[in-house]
C-alpha cells in the first residue's frame, strides 16, 4: 500500500506541476508519466483516466490550499484583522514566482462546461472558501451580507492578479473590505 501512495502521489505532484503551470488540455498523460517517472500501465491503474486525475488534483490541491490559508488566518486574535489577513494572504501567494492564477477558475475555464465532476470540485472548493469567509465575518460579529461581499472580493482579486501578474489587486480588495467593515460597524451603531 505505501507504494501506492507513493506512486499517487508522484503522479499528483508531476500532474499540479505541469496543469498549473501550462495547462490541463495541454498537458497528456505521457507528459505525467514521464515527469512522475511511472509507467504509463502504472499511471492508469492510478487514475484511469485524465479527468479522475484532474479530480484529484483539485481535491488534494483544495485541502493544502485552505489549511494553509486558515494557518495563516488564525494567527491574528482580532476577529476583524481576521477578515482582512486573507487578503494578506492571497498577496503572499499572488507574489510566488510561479502563481498562475486560481487552479478552479483555470480547471472551470478550460474543463467545466465538459466535465461534471471537475465542475463539481470547483463548485465544491469556491463553496468551501466562501463559507470560511462567512465564518471569519460571523466571528467578527458582522452581518452575513458581508461575508458574500468579502468573497467575491477575494475571488475578484485572484482573477485580477492571474491577468495583471501583480500583487496590488490584494492589496485594493483588502482596502475595499475594510471600507465595508466599517460601513457595517457604522450601520449598526
Amino acid at each position: 500500500m505505501d507504494t501506492t501512495v507513493t506512486a499517487a502521489e508522484r503522479a499528483l505532484d508531476a500532474a499540479e506541476r505541469l496543469f498549473y503551470r501550462r495547462g490541463i488540455q495541454s498537458v497528456g498523460m505521457d507528459e505525467i508519466r514521464t515527469a512522475s517517472g511511472l509507467s504509463l500501465k502504472r499511471l492508469y491503474q492510478l487514475f484511469p483516466a485524465k479527468e479522475r486525475l484532474v479530480e484529484a488534483y483539485l481535491e488534494r490541491r483544495d485541502e493544502r490550499w485552505r489549511r494553509e490559508l486558515a494557518e495563516h488566518v488564525e494567527r491574528h486574535e482580532s476577529p476583524e484583522r481576521r477578515i482582512l489577513a486573507v487578503f494578506d494572504w492571497l498577496g503572499e501567494w499572488f507574489a510566488e514566482p510561479d502563481f498562475n492564477g486560481c487552479a478552479w477558475i483555470n480547471s472551470y475555464g478550460e474543463l467545466g462546461a465538459t466535465s461534471e465532476p471537475v465542475a463539481r470540485q470547483v463548485r465544491l472548493h469556491k463553496a468551501a472558501f466562501r463559507d470560511y469567509v462567512a465564518d471569519l465575518v460571523a466571528r467578527a460579529g458582522l452581518p452575513a451580507s458581508l461575508g458574500e461581499q468579502v468573497f467575491l472580493l477575494a475571488e475578484g482579486a485572484m482573477a485580477t492578479a492571474a491577468i495583471t501578474r501583480t500583487t496590488a489587486p490584494a492589496q485594493q480588495a483588502a482596502q475595499a473590505a475594510r471600507l465595508l467593515i466599517t460601513a457595517s460597524r457604522q450601520a449598526s451603531a
